[in-house]
């Protein structure tokens, strides 16, 4: 039997600009980091050191997967989680992270000691 192999998914508009704004500030993130081995969630961004992750929340106006019953729960689920391995997380739509919101949020915490 041969070994599944992942494939990256694409990256949304939302993540390339968080992207983008980090490396304006000559941050680097981890991308599609993993909190845990024992569990399949994948976080969008993580300063790793800070213990902060950033998730970039797609199609919030068109009734994407995570505005839907289903996705809303396993996003809490996820949310949950991190918080209870000592992770602080960020939640941001498109628009926010157009706006500076995220980047600005990001600098604030990895300024505090």
């Amino acid at each position: 039997m041969s070994e599944q192999v992942e494939v990256p998914r694409a990256r949304s508009v939302g993540e390339e600009a968080f992207a983008l704004h980090c490396r304006a500030e000559k941050l680097t993130p981890e991308r599609e980091y993993r909190i845990s081995d024992k569990t399949k969630h994948r976080f969008d961004f993580a300063f790793v050191e800070q213990r902060i992750l950033v998730e970039i929340q797609g199609s919030t106006w068109t009734g994407g997967r995570h505005t839907r019953g289903k996705g809303y729960e396993a996003d809490c689920r996820k949310a949950n989680l991190a918080v209870f391995l000592g992770w602080r997380l960020l939640r941001y739509t498109t628009e926010m992270v157009l706006a500076g919101d995220a980047i600005n949020d990001v600098l604030a915490l990895l300024s505090i000691p």
